[in-house]
C-alpha cells in the first residue's frame, strides 16, 4: 500500500470521510485500551466491536484483525500538502518541509496525543507488535524516499533520503517519549519541531 495523497472532495464526501476517520480512530483507541487492560491475547474482535459500539461487519471493514486495529491505519498524506512538498515548499528547506508533512499527517488523521502516547507504550511492551510495526515502517520509509527523490531529483540519492527519513523518525520517537512523560502538555508537532532544531544544533 503506497503512502498516498488523500482528497476529501466535495463537502458531502468530506463529511463522510470525517465520520469514517472518527470511527477508525475510535476503534483504534478501543483496541489500544483493551490491549492495555488485558494484553493482546486477552480480547477478541467481538470484544472490540462492543467496546467501539460498531457491528462486527463494520469493524472488519476498517481492520482485518486485532493487530491492525492496535497499530492503526496506514498514514496518508493530504493532497495539498504533498503537492506543496513536491513543488519545493512550504519553506524550501527539505528537513523543515518534511516536518511540515508530518504535521499535515497528524492534522489530517486527527491524532489524539494521549492515544499516540498509549500506542507508543503498548508497542514497546509487545514484541510481536514491534516486528509488524517495523515492516510497516519500512514500507512507509520507501514511500517517503520516493517523494523526496521526486522533489530533489534522483541525484539526491536513495541512501541519503532513507537516512534522512530514519533520522526524523528517531526524532519523532523522542517527541513521543516526551509526550509520555508530560501528557497533554504540548502538541506533538510542536515537540517534534523543537527536537528537529535541537538535532540540527547537535549535528552542526
Amino acid at each position: 500500500m503506497k503512502l498516498s495523497a488523500s482528497n476529501l472532495g466535495p463537502t458531502g464526501c468530506g463529511r463522510r470521510e470525517t465520520r469514517k476517520r472518527e470511527t477508525e480512530l475510535r476503534i483504534h483507541r478501543c483496541a489500544l485500551e483493551l490491549t492495555d487492560e488485558r494484553g493482546l491475547d486477552g480480547w477478541t474482535m467481538d470484544d472490540l466491536a462492543d467496546a467501539a459500539d460498531v457491528s462486527r461487519r463494520t469493524l472488519f471493514n476498517y481492520f482485518p484483525g486485532k493487530v491492525d486495529a492496535v497499530l492503526g491505519g496506514t498514514p496518508e498524506l493530504p493532497a495539498e500538502a504533498l503537492e506543496v512538498f513536491h513543488r519545493g515548499g512550504p519553506t524550501g528547506r527539505l528537513v523543515d518541509d518534511l516536518s511540515a508533512l508530518a504535521a499535515a499527517i497528524l492534522a489530517e488523521k486527527g491524532f489524539d496525543p494521549e492515544v499516540m502516547a498509549l500506542g507508543h507504550r503498548i508497542l514497546h511492551q509487545t514484541p510481536r507488535l514491534i516486528v509488524i510495526a517495523h515492516e510497516r515502517f519500512e514500507q512507509v520509509t520507501g514511500d517517503l524516499v520516493d517523494h523526496i527523490l521526486r522533489r530533489e531529483g534522483e541525484g539526491f540519492g536513495a541512501a541519503r533520503a532513507r537516512l534522512l527519513v530514519r533520522l526524523l523518525v528517531a526524532v519523532f520517537d523522542v517527541a513521543i517519549n516526551q509526550l509520555n512523560d508530560n501528557p497533554g502538555d504540548r502538541p506533538v508537532a510542536e515537540i517534534f519541531d523543537e527536537n528537529v532544531r535541537l538535532a540540527r544544533d547537535l549535528l552542526a
